[in-house]
């Protein structure tokens, strides 16, 4: 499904090199290197999180370092990176065992295209520096390989590092709790939820956090191999009814669920600036669902994660509106 961590962390890539932010003490130089990409974003700020209470002092490949708090700078190697440039994205991650990949936003007319440029960069690291292991922030729909919008790029991702050979774990993750932070306006303003969905059509929600409990834990085992998949489903499916719902209690204030046509979809997203591809690709990642979709990944103990909506909504919306 669409994740917010695509947007959230700004690390829109350019033009760029990466830069060493400190000198490292020889005892940190024996120690584990993990590296982070896209520190700032819902999941990587929480992968980073957890690797500093583990003990860990992770590489973090990032844009400006002026967004990481202070006290996270303090406990990481931070280093000027743009994904986009592979040469970089290899100096940075030379002597990793470990690697989060998340394919950040590229700014590409076509974004399925710019996802797959920003997977071939990963997986070059992967090769040429024979990283132990590998966790890749992928999304359900991603195992259609095509047909299901920006997800594409990243089931090109997902081959490109298949590829390698090397061990790898593709997360496929659910529709983000976060995205609702997108409809803010809409919520305040007029108590409403927009989808091209059918209103009682259940999906997987997940709270980001959780994601990065899940890749941190991951990025720390050694006990794993090969290439693997695991999906984050949430703790339950939702549709935007029930979704509507819990919102409302959660925040206090009605809250209704309301379906639109793909084509005023369309029009939203031209109204705000986005080129054709870029409008079929969002899109594209809804259209996929209508076609009776079934996830390749059944939901267990091992795809489950505990936050429920209730408890994220009253956290971060409630406040905000």
């Amino acid at each position: 499904m669409i994740r917010s961590d695509m947007y959230d962390s700004r690390a829109q890539v350019g033009p760029g090199a990466c830069t060493g932010a400190g000198l490292r003490s020889p005892e940190e130089d024996e120690a584990v290197k993990i590296v982070v990409s896209t520190p700032t974003g819902q999941v990587g700020s929480r992968v980073v999180q957890l690797l500093v209470q583990a003990g860990v002092r992770p590489t973090v490949l990032v844009r400006d370092p002026g967004r990481l708090p202070a006290p996270v700078r303090e406990r990481v190697d931070a280093v000027t990176c743009d994904q986009g440039d592979g040469d970089a994205v290899v100096r940075a991650t030379r002597g990793a065992e470990a690697l989060f990949w998340v394919d950040p936003p590229t700014g590409d007319e076509d974004p399925v295209e710019g996802y797959a440029r920003m997977g071939a960069n990963a997986a070059r690291a992967m090769r040429e520096n024979a990283i132990t292991r590998t966790v890749f922030l992928s999304s359900g729909g991603a195992e259609l390989r095509s047909g299901a919008g920006e997800i594409d790029g990243l089931a090109r991702t997902e081959e490109l590092l298949d590829a390698t050979g090397r061990t790898v774990l593709h997360l496929r993750a659910g529709y983000f709790f976060s995205n609702l932070l997108g409809d803010l306006d809409a919520l305040r303003n007029e108590g409403v939820l927009r989808t091209p969905l059918p209103l009682d059509h259940r999906m997987p929600w997940v709270d980001p956090r959780d994601i990065g409990d899940i890749a941190a834990a991951r990025l720390l085992s050694t006990g794993w191999s090969g290439r693997q998949v695991q999906a984050v489903q949430g703790p339950e499916d939702l549709s935007f009814a029930e979704v509507a719902a819990i919102v409302s209690q959660a925040v206090a204030r009605p809250v209704r669920a309301e379906r639109i046509t793909q084509d005023e979809l369309r029009s939203a997203l031209r109204a705000a600036g986005l080129g054709d591809k870029q409008v079929e690709g969002i899109v594209g990642m809804t259209g996929w669902m209508l076609a009776g979709f079934v996830p390749e990944d059944t939901r267990t103990v091992l795809t489950t994660t505990p936050t429920p909506l209730a408890a994220w909504a009253h956290a971060h919306l409630a406040p905000l509106l």
